[in-house]
């Protein structure tokens, strides 16, 4: 279903993604969501016609040269699904794949991993919310126009520098990714925790939950989560680098 118009890709893929489950929200927005400049749908066709999957194949700002792959495979169908890959990607090809934890034996037979992540989704519940209010964050834009939230250093050394900030990597109507950095230097001081606090604030306001990834041995990024109230949303998945391989 290549041919079909990437309005009509999405449309038909549709019924394979919850848009109201945390869980396939980060696959939602880069499927039906990321601009049309830098996505291309290649769809898994089964019986009737209907979509049983598809691979979406997108530029992002992790990589000027490597795409990111998200992807809904049938899993009882693995000549489909390579077919499907291979649709979508030349071999050699090197991309990022987030992908479901049990896809990780159908990938590892198409590609060459050369690194990989077990990262942990967490979803904000309301009513364990903590806001912390600290009189340094600052609200700002991002050059896309995302909210952005900021603690800056006052002492005059700093030269305007960022102790810590809180982005969206994403957002859809229903969720919202929330990504935080703290300058080394800065750290153990609870601005972090600061600047999602206020971020995850303005996304509740605006009818959204915020999400929050995480590598699975990132400790202190897990604390911070969890201090906010985040809860596991029982959602496992795999960050890889990977290159396709040749077909037998």
């Amino acid at each position: 279903m290549v041919d079909a118009s990437l309005a009509q890709q999405r449309q038909a893929i549709r019924p394979l993604l919850n848009e109201r489950h945390a869980a396939d929200a980060l696959a939602v927005y880069y499927a039906l969501y990321h601009p049309d400049d830098r996505t291309q749908l290649f769809t898994q066709v089964g019986a009737g016609g209907r979509a049983d999957g598809y691979v979406a194949v997108c530029r992002t700002g992790i990589d000027l040269f490597r795409p990111l792959l998200t992807l809904r495979l049938k899993q009882d169908d693995p000549e489909g699904s390579a077919n499907v890959i291979h649709q979508a990607l030349s071999p050699g090809a090197d991309v990022f794949i987030h992908s479901p934890v049990e896809y990780r034996p159908l990938l590892a037979a198409l590609f060459e991993i050369k690194t990989e992540q077990h990262l942990h989704l967490y979803k904000l519940d309301s009513r364990r919310f903590q806001p912390v209010l600290n009189v340094m964050v600052m609200r700002s834009a991002t050059p896309d126009g995302l909210p952005r939230y900021v603690i800056r250093p006052t002492n005059p050394e700093s030269d305007n520098e960022i102790g810590a900030s809180a982005t969206l990597n994403w957002q859809t109507p229903q969720f919202a990714e929330v990504t935080v950095y703290t300058n080394p230097q800065y750290r153990q001081r609870g601005w972090g925790r600061s600047v999602v606090s206020a971020l995850a604030q303005d996304l509740l306001e605006n009818g959204q939950t915020p999400l929050y990834e995480v590598a699975s041995h990132n400790e202190a990024s897990i604390n911070l989560a969890h201090r906010l109230g985040f809860i596991d949303a029982g959602a496992d998945k795999l960050f890889l680098e990977a290159t396709l391989r040749a077909r037998p």
